[in-house]
């Protein structure tokens, strides 16, 4: 971690696109540390400022405003209120939480890019690039699919294949073709600007290399080292699209800035609409800037946006980048297309009042240093054995004995005992573990650390037993309990970066207002004859049905993606018309169903089939039961060979479909249509 004195923090926090909701990858990945750190900090007196907005540009938008037959700009102003609004309920507390489609952005963006222009710090090439006849446009990454090379999906991106999560180019997919007409595109001449990273390589070797081995995360810096040993290459800033910022030199129309070039200036603009003095954030070398993300935005936040400052020339670097791997969701890939997600605005309207529990479950499970599992058993069982069981239940019992015992006014502290003195002294040992946890973007085990105060405070109620003690000792209950309420008291400091509502809850029972975090740790925060309120449960129980209603909606989700993808069998081999006429096909009715003892998938059908009334065993018990079928018309198949199934003679086959999900329907006309007739 730097030594260096800083006298104000900026903190940004990756931009979610504005083309759908904020899932619990998000909020694991970035948003969740982030608002923990900024809230420790705020605590501590430290002039800090949580940056974030919405990311409204950029290719994603457009196709969903393609597909939706809307308007980019009414793709983002839908999901960018949803966004927001979600975020604020969750109780992420950003300064500013801003939008690039906004006019202080597009300034902001504009100017940075004509500032490097007329530096002579991009280089203009001609290259080829995927253009798509029909539609006369040329193609970014994401308008391009195709089979990826590495692994065989087919409906990989020209940018990324979402199965395997290789980083791919348009040009290395297999049999491209245009996600707008279906069709192969061609490649055509078209003109950008690049912003040539290789002559930022040295300097970044020496800033990345050299000055963060120590300090930033491993998996953080040896994906740069991975990047910068491999050896840069120039970067194109601008794309052939008509939504973005518009690229505001001369010969650059229909051209607008490359979404990872503006997005990253969206921190800048955001801070911009926040204060006047917005500079001293940015380009005072006393302030930190920390850039909180997911793995998949390392190299842009350390490499490609450090090398746009350093070409600017008047910005400050960011100190520490402190990305998180990924999240997965019941042991899949969380993915957005097939709608696999945990949505925070959907989560905030079946758990209302529940916000802190996904905060603790997510930063308990923290995916810090490699991919983690979110599983709603987990979610329930940390929920109710940690959160109920632990900090719930020691809270409860101080404030419920303080009320029982003293009608709520906290007892005067008598004559200590050694083990006492002991705990007096580990609470005030907390704060600075805690803290260590927190300067070093350690936020799993900052919970832990703080959770243990919790465990202190269970394990001194459970040793010291007053329940037992006031029959014979009144004066050594009121010290138990006044030192039991100081350990409450100083959760409310320790544990309010990573449970905010529920530690204002408590605020408002022990009639305590929101102290700083120089006074964690003293022994005396609650004063002997100081009147609290209330007591109430902090956390509640959560029952085995709202975590089976999530799991059937995810159940309901994984049904529906396998029906959408499921793909018809090949045809086979061909026959010839003669091999068809050979086969008698009649339309027929069942007149009596019943089950074939000692199976469970057959059943004994009696058909009349226009010609005769017979027998026909077939294998549909798992889907129909007998008394459903009876009077249903079916097409059955009569000249083939007679043929015995547990001592019954099959003469015939029902013919049927088999669905995506492997469940059967008859081939039955639609029309009653009299028994006998031929099926051509």
């Amino acid at each position: 971690m730097s030594t260096k004195d800083f006298k104000r923090y900026t903190v940004t926090t990756a931009l979610p696109y504005a083309n759908g909701p904020v899932h619990i990858g998000h909020l694991a990945g970035v948003y969740v540390p982030a608002d923990i750190y900024v809230r420790y900090l705020r605590a501590k007196g430290e002039d800090v400022i949580l940056i974030g907005g919405s990311d409204e540009h950029g290719v994603p938008i457009t196709i969903k405003a393609r597909n939706e037959g809307i308007t980019p700009q009414d793709v983002v102003d839908k999901y960018h209120g949803i966004i927001k609004k979600s975020f604020k309920d969750f109780g992420i507390s950003f300064d500013v939480y801003s939008r690039t489609s906004n006019e202080m952005h597009h300034k902001t963006a504009s100017d940075f890019f004509k500032k490097l222009y007329d530096k002579g710090d991009f280089i203009e090439k001609t290259s080829e690039q995927y253009y798509d006849q029909e539609n006369k446009m040329f193609l970014a990454d994401r308008y391009i699919t195709g089979a990826c090379p590495h692994c065989g999906y087919e409906k990989a991106y020209g940018d990324q294949c979402e199965s395997c999560g290789t980083s791919l180019s348009a040009t290395d997919l297999i049999k491209p073709k245009s996600a707008l007409s279906g069709n192969v595109p061609v490649m055509k001449e078209t003109k950008h600007w690049y912003l040539p990273l290789d002559q930022y390589e040295p300097w970044l070797k020496e800033w990345i290399i050299d000055g963060h081995k120590k300090d930033w995360r491993p998996n953080v810096y040896g994906q740069c080292k991975s990047w910068i040993d491999s050896g840069l290459h120039p970067r194109a800033v601008t794309r052939d699209l008509d939504w973005g910022v518009k690229v505001p030199i001369k010969g650059a129309d229909n051209k607008v800035l490359y979404v990872w070039f503006d997005a990253p200036i969206g921190y800048i603009s955001a801070t911009k609409e926040l204060t006047p003095d917005w500079e001293k954030y940015w380009k005072s070398e006393d302030s930190k800037l920390i850039h909180f993300i997911g793995k998949d935005n390392i190299v842009f936040h350390c490499i490609i946006f450090p090398a746009m400052l350093k070409a600017e020339g008047s910005y400050i670097m960011p100190e520490n980048v402190p990305a998180n791997e990924f999240l997965n969701l019941e042991g899949d890939k969380i993915s957005t297309s097939r709608n696999w997600a945990v949505w925070l605005h959907e989560y905030l309207e079946d758990f209302p009042e529940k916000q802190d529990v996904l905060r603790y479950v997510l930063t308990a499970n923290a995916p810090e240093t490699k991919d983690n599992d979110f599983t709603w058993k987990d979610f329930q069982t940390r929920n109710n054995s940690e959160l109920v069981a632990i900090l719930g239940n020691f809270v409860n019992r101080a404030l419920v004995l303080s009320k029982k015992y003293y009608d709520g006014v906290v007892p005067e502290r008598g004559v200590t005992t050694d083990f006492d003195n002991e705990v007096l002294e580990a609470i005030k040992a907390f704060p600075e573990k805690v803290s260590k946890q927190l300067d070093n973007y350690h936020f799993r085990e900052a919970l832990r650390e703080t959770m243990n105060l919790a465990r202190l405070g269970n394990k001194y109620l459970a040793d010291t037993e007053p329940w037992k003690v006031v029959k014979t000792d009144e004066q050594r209950v009121q010290t138990i309990m006044n030192i039991a309420l100081q350990i409450v008291a100083n959760l409310t400091i320790i544990a309010n970066p990573f449970l905010p509502f529920s530690m204002e809850k408590l605020r408002k029972m022990i009639n305590l207002d929101e102290m700083t975090w120089d006074k964690s740790g003293d022994t005396e925060l609650l004063k002997a004859s100081h009147q609290m309120n209330k007591p109430a449960l902090l956390f509640e129980q959560i029952d085995d049905k709202a975590i089976e209603a999530q799991v059937q909606r995810l159940l309901d989700t994984k049904k529906a993606n396998e029906a959408a993808e499921h793909k018809a069998a090949p045809q086979k081999e061909s026959i010839s018309f003669d091999d068809f006429t050979k086969l008698d096909i009649r339309v027929g009715t069942i007149l009596e169903a019943e089950k074939v003892a000692k199976t469970k998938k057959l059943l004994k059908l009696t058909v009349d089939t226009g010609i005769d009334t017979r027998t026909v065993v077939s294998g549909i018990a798992e889907f129909f039961k007998p008394e459903e079928i009876i009077g249903k018309q079916v097409s059955i198949l009569l000249n083939l060979a007679p043929r015995k199934l547990r001592g019954i003679e099959s003469q015939g086959m029902i013919l049927m479909a088999e669905d995506a999900d492997g469940k059967l329907v008859f081939v039955s006309p639609t029309d009653v249509v009299k028994q006998g007739s031929e099926v051509k």
